[in-house]
């Protein structure tokens, strides 16, 4: 199976968008989108603001609750050379403790300008809360296509209000456009709770607390999860076949109250809110099944090809051969060894990629947004909808659909 799954041409999942059809900007009202709704072979449009009447009855749906952070810092030499430092990812430390430093951190960061950075400090004054402070930016080794990067500064606050201070908010680079200051509220969740994220999980950029609450009337049960969304996620597939494609690595957050909310809830619907949230649950399923074969692992790390190399052949046969509550038995494996190590939050990392091909084992619908071609993103959602893919993508193009980041909504309810 696996061989026939890195055979997958990327040029299959290529479909004409139209530069024009790219949303450059969020629409006045979140909740104002359209969303094309596939349930069954049944294809129709809405309005987001009726998502809680089309999700099946005592549906849970799973949030993404990271917070994009400013990660664009803007450092200006004596010269007037502008360089960039975009902070990617805390540099050998976990993200909740890298954003409680206070006076100094290591990050490792993409740099912009770099050659006009021959060496030294860089420094950047800004203000916080009335007061002016100073960073300093130190350049470190070389990783990959980025560098490490040590930061001072002054005010003793911690390096999370440092950077809502001092940073901008990154914007797709197929926006084209520079942030704007509308961009740090639109292009963030209204329920973003935990700084991380250098992109937005962008289907959760539709709901308003009205949506949430009209929810709760109808009985649909929330949870919320983190996956910390890198740089990576729009990194093209440059690579004629998806197996010689390197998926990115993204840190993962759960607590044990998640796991038990997951388990109580299994052989009812369970529908996620965007892609990130889709890799988060499947990854914490095949993390599951690793502590199946070997429970001493002393960490969560899901590989990009673990699902498909993986016999979890177990799961069905102990939850009485039912697929659909299989989850039950790879959660409670996490559960039991975060008991074991006397944890009540699991920090992990999934590399995990879901292509067509890949059997869901604890998503059964989708909500999320029309995705770049050519892009991992479009592979998960063909792997749930199967071609049924390009007769949405085919609709909304013809039907004025807005696309990408800021665009409109799909439900996907196979």
């Amino acid at each position: 199976m696996l061989s026939e799954l890195k055979k997958i041409r990327i040029e299959d999942y290529d479909y004409p968008l139209p530069d024009e059809r790219i949303a450059r900007f969020p629409l006045e009202q979140r909740d104002h989108s359209k969303l094309l709704c596939l349930r069954g072979a049944t294809l129709e449009e809405h309005l987001f603001c009726e998502l809680p009447d089309l999700l099946p009855q005592d549906t849970l749906l799973v949030f993404n609750d990271t917070k994009v952070i400013h990660a664009r810092l803007f450092f200006r030499k004596e010269t007037g050379a502008v360089i960039e430092v975009f902070c990617l990812e805390p540099h050998n430390m976990p993200v909740a403790q890298a954003f409680e430093q206070r006076e100094h951190g290591t990050w490792t960061c993409f740099i912009g300008n770099n050659k006009k950075w021959k060496g030294g400090s860089l420094t950047l004054e800004f203000s916080l809360q009335g007061t002016a402070c100073t960073m300093r930016a130190t350049r470190r080794e070389a990783v990959g296509n980025a560098w490490v990067v040590d930061f001072e500064w002054t005010g003793g606050a911690s390096f999370a209000e440092v950077i809502e201070a001092a940073g901008v908010i990154p914007l797709p680079p197929y926006l084209h456009r520079e942030a704007q200051e509308s961009d740090a509220t639109r292009y963030q969740t209204v329920y973003a709770h935990h700084d991380g994220s250098v992109a937005a999980p962008t289907a959760g950029l539709h709901f308003t607390p009205e949506v949430i609450d009209r929810l709760r009337q109808r009985g649909i049960q929330t949870e919320y999860i983190t996956l910390h969304v890198g740089a990576g996620t729009f990194k093209p597939v440059s690579t004629p076949t998806i197996g010689e494609h390197e998926m990115h690595v993204e840190p993962v957050h759960v607590t044990a109250d998640n796991l038990r909310h997951l388990v109580a809830h299994a052989g009812r619907p369970l529908v996620a809110v965007g892609t990130t949230t889709v890799r988060t649950l499947e990854s914490l399923y095949w993390f599951g099944v690793q502590l199946q074969h070997n429970p001493g692992l002393d960490h969560m790390h899901v590989c990009q090809w673990d699902p498909y190399e993986l016999d979890d052949s177990f799961s069905a046969s102990a939850s009485g051969g039912s697929a659909s509550r299989s989850s039950e038995v790879a959660f409670n494996n996490i559960l039991r060894w975060m008991e074991r190590r006397g944890i009540d939050r699991l920090d992990g990392a999934t590399q995990l990629m879901i292509a067509p091909g890949y059997s869901y084992r604890v998503v059964d619908g989708l909500v999320t947004n029309f995705h770049q071609p050519k892009s991992t993103l479009l592979l998960l959602v063909s792997a749930l909808i199967g071609d049924r893919w390009r007769q949405c993508y085919r609709y909304a193009l013809d039907h004025g659909f807005r696309f990408l980041s800021y665009g409109d909504s799909c439900l996907f309810i196979p």
